[in-house]
């Protein structure tokens, strides 16, 4: 009977019911987007770091001397690493920001080739002249770029000659001698990558590696740099996570509380034919309550159809820079959430209208 009659105080204000809904499952969907597009650029990350096909990761060591410069180690590191045991490739790559999270990678092509097989490429081939550019499929189909064109980057003109499978560096990549003139990091390099005779010598490669480097260089094996892409281990966004968690709960309590408080008001008669019936302060309670998680529940369900709508509009039109995945294990969480937000929202209006004297309800006009 309580369900029968709360479905049909819904039904019958049904703008407001859908509106209060949409309203929660907004914020559902910022939280479901921000989980998704947080894990997704730390595992593109990561699955870029292993794509390498290298097996070490050598960047400045903490004794260096500090540069503003990305290219923070000399290249002439590149072959000293090479002759180092277990050691059987080893090349160099200079990173240059040109996006707030997208970058510009120099690298030698043919060496690079060695620690992985190369880029798989999609459309067109390597390059072949200094100003060559190569992208992955993901900036190809952002830019709407295509064999044969010009792309301007960093201010410089480069001939796009071939497109290759995304999951390997950055989205662009350019040869390393002309990157390094372009941005003044002549001789200079980022980061060196180091392919080993057989993976199960990583760890005594990288004690010796780093012996041989003596504070120059620290390496870090490729398995242990994918273990660091996790929000735990990123205080900074585990903290915006929290506050744009806590926003939501307020968000949600607001918006149940403005549509139970308005319920309550307009439905002050009714409540007062139901305390003459015998209806408890409790039933009332129970009822709005009843209501107010309905509200929830549906907005938790609006939410998640909402963030896959999100994932998909950003995947098709800006894959390049960001990256959302599904994260079907915060469902329940935010479930949760718009539960402890709608409950809230509910207990003052329900106590207002348990409290109501079903005379002066009756006579409310």
């Amino acid at each position: 009977m309580v369900n029968k009659l709360v479905f049909a105080n819904l039904k019958y204000r049904w703008v407001r019911t859908f509106l209060s809904a949409l309203v929660v499952g907004v914020q559902i969907m910022m939280i479901l987007t921000l989980i998704g597009l947080s894990r997704g650029l730390l595992e593109d990350s990561a699955d870029r770091a292993k794509g390498t096909g290298a097996d070490i990761f050598l960047k400045p060591g903490s004794q260096g001397s500090v540069s503003f410069s990305t290219g923070q180690l000399d290249q002439k590191f590149v072959p000293f690493i090479a002759k180092q045991p277990h050691v059987v490739e080893a090349t160099g790559v200079l990173m240059i920001p040109v996006e707030v999270i997208t970058s510009l990678n120099g690298v030698d092509i043919p060496e690079f080739a060695k620690l992985n097989g190369g880029f798989h490429y999609l459309e067109g081939g390597p390059p072949k002249e200094p100003d060559d550019l190569v992208v992955d499929e993901y900036y190809a189909r952002q830019n709407h770029l295509h064999i044969g064109e010009m792309v301007k980057i960093l201010k410089h003109q480069w001939h796009l000659t071939g497109i290759v499978q995304g999951g390997m560096l950055a989205h662009m990549i350019v040869d390393l001698k002309s990157l390094q003139s372009l941005s003044g990091n002549k001789g200079k390099i980022s980061q060196i990558l180091v392919k080993l005779d057989n993976p199960a010598n990583t760890n005594e490669a990288v004690k010796q590696l780093n012996q041989a480097a003596e504070g120059n260089l620290q390496a870090i094996s490729i398995a242990d740099i994918v273990s660091q892409f996790s929000i735990n281990n990123i205080p900074q966004l585990k903290i915006f996570i929290t506050v744009v968690t806590v926003m939501t709960i307020f968000v949600g309590f607001l918006v149940v509380f403005l549509s139970m408080y308005t319920a309550v008001v307009e439905r002050t008669r009714e409540i007062g034919i139901l305390k003459a019936l015998g209806a408890k302060p409790f039933k009332i309670m129970d009822m709005l309550l009843r209501e107010a998680i309905f509200l929830a529940l549906a907005g938790c369900v609006i939410g998640i159809l909402l963030a896959f709508v999100a994932k998909f509009a950003i995947m098709n039109t800006i894959p390049a820079s960001l990256t959302v995945i599904d994260v079907p294990d915060w469902w329940p969480r935010a479930a949760l959430i718009a539960l402890s937000g709608a409950i809230l929202g509910a207990i003052y209006p329900g106590l207002k209208a348990a409290r109501q004297d079903a005379i002066e309800a009756l006579a409310y006009e």
